[in-house]
């Protein structure tokens, strides 16, 4: 492992993991204004980000070669750091609409997505992680 890409994927994951922890934290709460849904819309764009850095990261410090979010996804379900590589496409998918447009009915599906789906993803990733640390 190259120990400079050994450190910048640990501190990314610091980052990851404070980001993660306020997902958390708030996305088992109940929801129910559009206050509530932008904030838990947003602690899921931005820990998804750091999410996907983190993982490519740590690909690199582990020798192999990822520049977008799709490699490093793809490249990190075919070396087993992830597990659900359709789930988590499907979280970049809406991860980036999320970001580019705003509709109510889509922030509700959304915000039931996050609690039911994604985060849970990501508390995967989160614990196999810091397993590694």
């Amino acid at each position: 492992m190259d120990q400079m890409n050994d450190v910048r994927w640990k501190q990314r994951f610091e980052n990851f993991e404070k980001s993660f922890k306020l997902l958390e934290k708030y996305s088992n709460e109940p929801i129910s204004t559009e206050l509530e849904r932008a904030g838990i819309i947003h602690f899921f764009e931005t820990t998804f980000e750091l999410a996907w850095k983190v993982i490519k990261d740590y690909l690199e410090a582990e020798g192999y070669a990822a520049k977008s979010q799709r490699e490093s996804i793809k490249q990190a379900f075919q070396v087993e750091i992830i597990e659900d590589g359709h789930l988590w496409m499907d979280a970049l998918s809406k991860r980036n609409l999320s970001a580019h447009t705003y509709d109510q009915e889509l922030a509700e599906n959304l915000v039931k997505e996050i609690q039911e789906k994604f985060q849970p993803l990501l508390r995967k990733l989160y614990e196999k992680f810091l397993k590694e640390i």
